[in-house]
């Protein structure tokens, strides 16, 4: 089957404040966006690349992909107001056809080769594949109200997710079919759909990278900075 990496650049980063999305912010005259997309196209596995975008700023990734020249992006799709929204968008494209699916995060630039490519080699066997490290903060559960805490997990067996997550279409179609018929429907992440609603299929678990963050707060913006500048001394 193909490997399509699906490239979620449609959040508004509103968080991250700036007055453009996350995605779109510089790093040393390079946008986030074409960080991610070249982790994708150097991987020797991935046959294309599909990004999915918000409708008021497609011009602006039209602009990016012609001057960055990234040879496996094949497609531009709109995507809607929510994460699920553009994931979706990327389903119904794909519809049918026998290919396995990377759902990435446009603002993890940070993301390796030797990750996106064991992502695909457990694709083989299993038909969702979730990137995670070991939780290394204490996580709580709150009450309804937000006030107080009702539990403390295990520390021990907690991770924390990242991106790429790896699906056969087909298997992820199933998924998101049977979560739109639940009215009470939301999600944040791709597996927990599988998770919830195809409960019997395994999720293999593929270790990730400290340094593969997420792009969420105007100050994560100084730590990528540097990580970016000594990417080519430190990681792979």
């Amino acid at each position: 089957m193909l490997n399509i990496a699906v490239i979620l650049a449609g959040g508004s980063g509103q968080r991250a404040g700036g007055g453009i999305p996350k995605q779109f912010k510089k790093i040393n005259d390079k946008t986030i966006l074409e960080y991610s997309l070249e982790k994708f196209n150097s991987a020797p596995s991935i046959d294309e690349i599909t990004v999915v975008i918000h409708p008021e700023w497609r011009q602006e990734c039209e602009h990016i992909l012609s001057d960055c020249r990234i040879s496996k992006v094949k497609h531009l799709l709109d995507g809607g107001k929510e994460r699920y929204h553009s994931v979706l968008a990327a389903l119904k494209f794909y519809a049918g056809r026998p290919c396995n699916l990377l759902i990435h995060d446009a603002v993890r630039p940070l993301v390796t080769r030797r990750i996106i490519e064991e992502v695909i080699t457990e694709l083989q066997t299993y038909k969702a594949v979730n990137v995670a490290i070991p939780a290394t903060d204490t996580i709580i559960e709150v009450d309804p109200t937000h006030t107080y805490v009702s539990r403390i997990p295990d520390r021990n067996i907690l991770y924390q997710v990242q991106t790429p997550q790896g699906f056969h279409n087909q298997t992820l179609q199933e998924a998101y079919a049977l979560a739109l018929k639940d009215p009470d429907f939301k999600t944040t992440d791709d597996c927990s759909v599988v998770k919830k609603y195809l409960p019997q299929e395994e999720i293999k678990i593929v270790k990730g990278e400290t340094y593969n963050m997420k792009f969420t707060y105007k100050e994560d913006i100084i730590i990528l900075e540097q990580l970016l500048k000594n990417e080519g001394k430190c990681y792979v």
